[in-house]
């Protein structure tokens, strides 16, 4: 294969990843999370204490529910990829520790693992060609994007 074409092909991947993803953080785990309100984000900033953290719960779990959400959301649009993965990412360790120093196991912490391996290989792969800055910023005259065949 060329190697325009094995690149197509790779941020095709990255855009299906990063909608999917995204998607899913927006609407299941981070939206919920972060309309929740207080009371939702104390209990979600209660999981600091697995770091030994105890202080400001409700400011931890509002970081960690916009974390989810607006994460989600950037996923989406190709915006600020990296950030937002790496914030995710952070969020999904204290979510597997808490996890595994309460006796759940692996089984329950696995989610916040495997979720957290796609932040960080996103962090260091980046958004791919397709995301919504660069179609904003490609001149009048550009021609449209094509599928890799």
């Amino acid at each position: 294969m060329e190697a325009d074409v094995v690149e197509g092909r790779r941020d095709l991947g990255l855009l299906v990843l990063r909608l999917g993803v995204g998607v899913m953080f927006v609407v299941v785990h981070g939206g919920p999370k972060l309309f929740g309100g207080p009371e939702r984000w104390s209990a979600i900033g209660a999981a600091m204490g697995s770091l030994g953290i105890h202080a400001f719960p409700v400011v931890w779990g509002f970081l960690a529910a916009a974390s989810e959400c607006v994460g989600g959301l950037c996923l989406m649009l190709g915006l600020f990829v990296r950030p937002a993965a790496g914030f995710m990412a952070m969020t999904m360790a204290v979510a597997a520790t808490m996890h595994l120093t309460k006796g759940d196991g692996i089984q329950t912490a696995s989610h916040a693992i495997e979720a957290g391996v796609v932040f960080v290989s996103l962090f260091l792969i980046g958004a791919g060609r397709y995301t919504v800055p660069r179609v904003l910023s490609r001149p009048p005259d550009y021609p449209h994007y094509t599928l890799p065949s």
